[in-house]
Formats: C-alpha cells, structure tokens, sequence
C-alpha cells in the first residue's frame, strides 16, 4: 500500500511510544518485520532550542526505513518549522501526535487536547503538509472523553488538509489504556476518509491484528504494547495476515533470550552503558514475562547497573526454565566484549 509516495510492505507498524521506541527497539521490530515505525515524540518547541534531546531522539539509522519522525505541538507555525528541522535527518514521513494522553502534553495544549480544537487540527496538518515535502500523518484518539467523541469529525477535517494516512486509537483521553478499545470507532473513520486508515489498539497477536483488519476494514495495524519484550510479533502478523493463517510459534527460550541480550547491547552501544543498562530494567521485566521465577528475575533486573550482570541474569534464567546443554552455541558473542561505555 502507499502513504503519499511512500510503499509500505507488511501490515503492522510500530507505535510511538515515549522512552520505549528508540533507535535500538526500532532497529530490531523493523528486522522482525514491522512494516514501518516511528519514532518518539518530540516537542515542536523544544526543536526550536536546538535542544540536544530532540536531536538524539530524531537520529535515524539506515536499518530503520522506512520511519516517520513525530512530533507535538499546538502552534500551526511552530509545528511548521519543526518538520522542516525533522525533514534535515531524512525520515520517509512526519507524524503529527494528536492523541497523547499525558497530562503534561495535554496541560500544554498538545497531544489529545487538539480533539477539543477540531479546526486548529485542521490547520496544523495543512501547515506541516506546505512546509515539507514527505507523506504526513496524523494519529488521533477517539476523543477527548466520553462526552467528546469526535474523532470522525477531526480525521475528516485532517483528510481534508492534506493528511497522507491517519492513525485512530480506539480510546479516548481520559479512557488512557482500559477499557478495552473500541475497534468500531476505528472503522467509521475508515468510512468517513478517503485516505489510509491505521488501527491502534489491544492488538497482542496475530490473531488479533487479523480480527482488527477484517472487522474495522483498516489498511494497517499499529502495535505498541504488544511488542514490549515481543518484537517477533511483527513477524508472526505478517505470516499470519499474508500466508494463508500461518501461525509462527514464539523463539524458544534460548532466542528468546538472544533477543534481549542483543536489544540491550544495542542500548549500550547508542546510549551508553550507564544510561544504556537503567532504560534495560524495564526491557529486561518484558522479555522474562510468563517464565518460571519471572517475579525474581524481574526484581533483580530492577537493580542492574552492567552488561556483564545482565549475562549473568540471563544464565540464571536458562538454567531456571531449561536444562544447561540447550544454551545455545552463540552464546559466547554476547558474553565476552563488553558494550561502549
């Protein structure tokens, strides 16, 4: 399928998600197949500070194209020149946020607050459109609360200002993560567009992505959650969408571990050890979720500060959950050089 000029091959994309899809995670969902992913969202305002974190955040690598850099802000103008300064580090699209739920994006007038200014949504698609020259896409929510469900209403006016593809989460503002989300809200806006239509929500398998797609009529699936300490997901919706109903099983325990080892390499490598190994805890919880002696295991990984000591961990968790002689022969290349500091 296409997004402005941009093909797009697969079915699911990975979510925005604030200090999850970094560089390394991006890397690695787009080798396991995601069709295309985006990255964190960075503060229109901020970029006009030449602020050092927006710039870290919108660094790209070759492995991840395609890949729409995102960013929030309430000021048409603003928002403008931020896509013109995210355009210098060669994304395939600009995503605009209208959907964060965070209070200190919210207060500020970005992110889901938008919903409330449906024409001022209108206008900061039309300004980011005329400012660069690559696909733009937006990603809403389903409203602002229970009493403000009007996302049909805004997707219709961002078609209407140039918007190449437009995202719904099947939520509103105040909903956050729970109920379960609303996957008919998804289709009405498929009806009411004439471009894209990207569904975000409770999507946790192949299956479910395969649900949303036939049930909502979306042209992709967007999977955030669903990904944390499970990146092959990606690779099991595309089998699972385009093969007939292949299902491919999960990586046995030692790949699975493999994996992580590599992701938070990786981390180390782009950030850091130190800073590398405190964004790992989290991954680490992730990855050991449904193993034996998970809840230990994630205690400890609260408390690592090295790579070797997350070797370590990883050793003790083959041992926990299979016998010693299945670790796996490539194992060794995790565990001897140490990431850059």
């Amino acid at each position: 399928m296409k997004i402005g000029n941009l093909t797009i091959e697969g079915k699911a994309v990975l979510a925005p998600m604030a200090g999850v899809s970094d560089k390394p995670f991006r890397t690695l969902c787009r080798r396991f197949g995601a069709a295309y992913v985006i990255t964190e969202m960075v503060s229109s305002k901020a970029l006009q500070f030449q602020d050092k974190k927006s710039v870290e955040l919108m660094t790209l690598s070759e492995q991840e194209h395609p890949v729409a850099i995102q960013i929030f802000g309430d000021d048409p103008s603003i928002m403008a020149q931020a896509a013109q300064k995210a355009s210098a580090f060669h994304p395939d699209a600009i995503d605009i946020n209208m959907g964060c739920p965070a209070p200190k994006i919210a207060r500020s007038g970005g992110g889901s607050a938008l919903l409330k200014q449906p024409k001022l949504c209108g206008e900061i698609v039309s300004a980011v459109k005329n400012a660069v020259d690559l696909p733009v896409t937006v990603k809403l929510r389903k409203g602002w609360s229970r009493d403000c469900v009007n996302v049909v209403e805004v997707a219709q006016i961002c078609d209407e200002a140039g918007a190449d593809a437009i995202c719904v989460h099947g939520r509103t503002r105040d909903e956050m993560y729970t109920p379960p989300a609303d996957w008919d809200i998804i289709r009405k806006v498929k009806e009411a567009v004439s471009v894209p239509v990207i569904g975000n929500g409770d999507v946790f398998s192949a299956q479910d992505a395969a649900r949303m797609l036939e049930e909502t009529k979306c042209d992709l699936v967007m999977v955030g959650r669903g990904a944390l300490g499970n990146p092959w997901i990606f690779s099991q919706i595309n089998a699972y969408t385009q093969n007939s109903c292949t299902i491919l099983p999960p990586p046995g325990l030692s790949s699975r571990m493999l994996v992580m080892l590599e992701h938070i390499r990786a981390l180390c490598d782009c950030k850091g050890e130190y800073v590398g190994m405190r964004e790992a805890r989290k991954h680490v919880g992730w990855y050991v979720k449904g193993l034996r002696g998970a809840a230990e295991f994630r205690r400890r990984g609260g408390y690592l500060e090295t790579y070797e000591e997350l070797v370590e961990l990883v050793k003790d968790i083959i041992e926990e959950n299979q016998n010693e002689d299945l670790m796996p022969k490539s194992f060794t290349e995790f565990s001897g050089e140490a990431p850059k500091a």
